[in-house]
């Protein structure tokens, strides 16, 4: 049976808690707060990689914010959802408070009401080629 689709309230607390998650150094805190928002199997897919679970997931976030340290996502749009699928814009912030990369993100929402999906692309559409 499918659980009701979350409320507006905790659709928005489900993506912020996501999002603190792209900024958390310490891996231990950042599984928690994954715990509390990503299913134990769902798949995380952007062009620069695609994965299963919630450990590769971590593990994951652990290397961007090697790469980019001081780091962290932050949501810069509405959340839009419909029929257990969510989008939102992203922007991944420096710590001096410049873009590094922006992006929007779709996802699905589990039963549960945990993110089972979400599939990432960066930056904005480019403008229709003729």
């Amino acid at each position: 049976m499918k659980m009701a689709e979350p409320d507006r309230m905790a659709l928005e607390a489900l993506i912020l808690r996501y999002c603190e998650a792209w900024g958390e150094p310490d891996a231990g805190r950042r599984e928690e707060v994954l715990q509390q928002v990503w299913a134990e199997d769902g798949t995380y897919t952007d062009p620069s990689v695609h994965l299963t679970g919630r450990g590769e997931l971590v593990e994951f976030i652990g290397r961007v914010l090697k790469r980019y340290p001081g780091t962290r996502i932050v949501r810069s749009s509405g959340v839009d959802a419909h029929h257990g699928m969510v989008r939102f814009a992203w922007r991944l912030v420096s710590a001096d408070g410049q873009t590094v990369i922006e992006g929007v993100d779709f996802g699905e929402i589990s039963g549960e009401g945990k993110l089972s999906r979400i599939v990432g692309f960066f930056d904005q559409l480019a403008a229709e080629v003729a």
